[in-house]
């Protein structure tokens, strides 16, 4: 069966002065992305958490959405990966296979790109170990701008943009924020924070 894999962890987690509150935190942020999971994501070990999804786009979504939710506190990083998933054993649920190695690769090589300075902020990455599925390269290459925009904003936009992709309208966001909507039009502009929300819904359609 050919399933979208993901799998996350964690960036300088051992950092973290408080570690049960963000695994608290982090658990729930999990919850919030199980819907229309073929497996729920959930924390494998320490502070890695891996899910399945029916489509690439769900995945993309939900890895997103985990990004949105947990920024800027919690910083994360992914692998989503396409190919056939293996269930090695229904009753504990240990699985296998080219998906799963697809993901893996994938979250290695957003580890390593962070290390080079002109990727530091690349979060995201896809991999396919399919006939079938989306293309990596068009895929990866609106995921790393999408990253790189995310990754220079500052709280106030990234707060904005989190309301942004819930649905609210900029007066109300404005309220919030108690700046004019005018401010917030112009935050939106200059940051591209209208941009971003339109290339994730895109992302979000792949099939």
């Amino acid at each position: 069966m050919e399933r979208a894999t993901l799998i996350g962890d964690v960036v300088g987690s051992r950092r973290s002065v408080d570690r049960r509150a963000l695994h608290r935190e982090l658990s729930a942020a999990l919850r919030a992305v199980a819907g229309g999971a073929d497996d729920p994501p959930s924390i494998t070990v320490g502070d890695e958490f891996q899910g399945s999804y029916p489509r690439v786009g769900d995945a993309l979504a939900a890895a997103w959405t985990l990004r949105l939710a947990l920024a800027p506190d919690i910083d994360v990083r992914f692998g989503i990966g396409w190919g056939t998933v293996n269930v090695l054993d229904a009753h504990t649920g240990v699985q296998d296979g080219p998906g799963w190695w697809a993901a893996r690769a994938a979250i290695e090589w957003t580890a390593e790109s962070q290390r080079q300075p002109g990727l530091a902020l690349v979060r995201i990455t896809y991999r396919n170990d399919a006939d079938t599925g989306p293309p990596v390269e068009a895929v990866n290459a609106a995921l790393m701008c999408r990253d790189h925009m995310f990754g220079s904003l500052d709280e106030r936009s990234i707060r904005i943009l989190r309301g942004l992709m819930a649905g609210r309208t900029k007066k109300q966001l404005a309220a919030d924020e108690q700046i004019s909507p005018s401010a917030v039009s112009q935050r939106a502009g200059r940051d591209g924070l209208d941009l971003m929300a339109l290339v994730s819904q895109s992302l979000s359609q792949i099939t």
